[in-house]
Protein backbone atom coordinates (compact mmCIF):
# COMPACT_ATOMS: atom_id res chain seq x y z
CA UNK A 1 0.00 0.00 0.00
CA UNK A 2 0.88 3.29 -0.60
CA UNK A 3 0.02 6.76 0.79
CA UNK A 4 1.58 10.14 0.54
CA UNK A 5 2.38 12.39 2.93
CA UNK A 6 3.13 16.04 2.18
CA UNK A 7 5.95 17.82 3.99
CA UNK A 8 4.98 21.11 5.17
CA UNK A 9 8.03 23.90 4.11
CA UNK A 10 9.02 24.03 7.65
CA UNK A 11 9.59 20.45 8.40
CA UNK A 12 11.62 19.55 4.45
CA UNK A 13 15.32 20.36 6.36
CA UNK A 14 14.81 16.85 7.77
CA UNK A 15 13.41 15.44 4.68
CA UNK A 16 16.46 16.58 2.24
CA UNK A 17 13.85 18.81 1.11
CA UNK A 18 11.44 16.61 -0.20
CA UNK A 19 7.76 17.71 -0.55
CA UNK A 20 6.14 14.11 -0.70
CA UNK A 21 7.08 11.20 1.17
CA UNK A 22 5.51 7.64 -0.46
CA UNK A 23 4.88 5.62 3.01
CA UNK A 24 3.76 2.17 3.80
CA UNK A 25 1.08 1.76 6.48
CA UNK A 26 -2.48 1.20 7.02
CA UNK A 27 -3.02 3.76 10.02
CA UNK A 28 -2.08 7.37 10.54
CA UNK A 29 0.89 6.17 13.26
CA UNK A 30 2.15 3.31 10.50
CA UNK A 31 2.31 5.37 7.87
CA UNK A 32 4.57 8.19 10.34
CA UNK A 33 6.52 5.33 11.75
CA UNK A 34 7.47 4.89 8.32
CA UNK A 35 8.04 8.05 7.65
CA UNK A 36 10.69 8.48 10.68
CA UNK A 37 12.00 5.09 9.80
CA UNK A 38 12.75 6.91 6.43
CA UNK A 39 13.71 10.44 7.73
CA UNK A 40 14.90 9.69 11.56
CA UNK A 41 15.62 13.49 12.54
CA UNK A 42 11.44 14.51 12.10
CA UNK A 43 10.67 12.00 15.02
CA UNK A 44 11.44 14.78 17.42
CA UNK A 45 9.33 17.38 15.75
CA UNK A 46 6.04 14.62 15.83
CA UNK A 47 6.38 12.88 18.48
CA UNK A 48 6.93 13.11 22.13
CA UNK A 49 9.39 10.76 24.06
CA UNK A 50 6.08 8.68 24.73
CA UNK A 51 5.30 7.78 21.14
CA UNK A 52 2.61 10.08 21.19
CA UNK A 53 1.55 13.00 18.32
CA UNK A 54 3.11 16.51 20.13
CA UNK A 55 -0.15 19.08 21.08
CA UNK A 56 0.66 21.03 18.13
CA UNK A 57 0.98 18.81 15.37
CA UNK A 58 -2.29 18.27 13.37
CA UNK A 59 -3.00 15.47 10.75
CA UNK A 60 -5.01 15.64 7.85
CA UNK A 61 -6.24 12.99 5.40
CA UNK A 62 -7.61 14.24 1.91
CA UNK A 63 -8.21 17.29 3.64
CA UNK A 64 -10.07 16.04 6.67
CA UNK A 65 -8.84 16.30 10.03
CA UNK A 66 -7.91 12.73 11.88
CA UNK A 67 -9.18 14.18 15.25
CA UNK A 68 -9.63 12.04 17.53
CA UNK A 69 -8.34 8.93 16.09
CA UNK A 70 -5.39 10.42 15.37
CA UNK A 71 -2.87 7.62 14.92
CA UNK A 72 -4.86 4.76 14.78
CA UNK A 73 -7.01 6.28 11.76
CA UNK A 74 -6.99 4.05 8.94
CA UNK A 75 -5.44 4.84 5.51
CA UNK A 76 -6.18 3.39 1.96
CA UNK A 77 -3.96 2.91 -0.92
CA UNK A 78 -4.12 6.29 -2.74
CA UNK A 79 -4.20 8.48 0.29
CA UNK A 80 -2.82 11.52 1.26
CA UNK A 81 -1.66 12.65 4.59
CA UNK A 82 -0.94 16.73 5.62
CA UNK A 83 0.88 17.65 8.73
CA UNK A 84 0.54 20.96 9.62
CA UNK A 85 1.58 22.49 13.15
CA UNK A 86 -1.25 24.17 14.84
CA UNK A 87 -0.80 27.76 16.29
CA UNK A 88 -2.58 29.54 18.96
CA UNK A 89 -2.90 32.78 20.68
CA UNK A 90 -5.21 35.77 21.12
Amino acid sequence: MSVRIVIPSFLRTFTNNTSVVESDGSTVGGCLNDLTGQFPEIKRTLFTSDGELLDYVGVFIKGVDAYAEELAKPVKDGDEIHIIYIIGGG
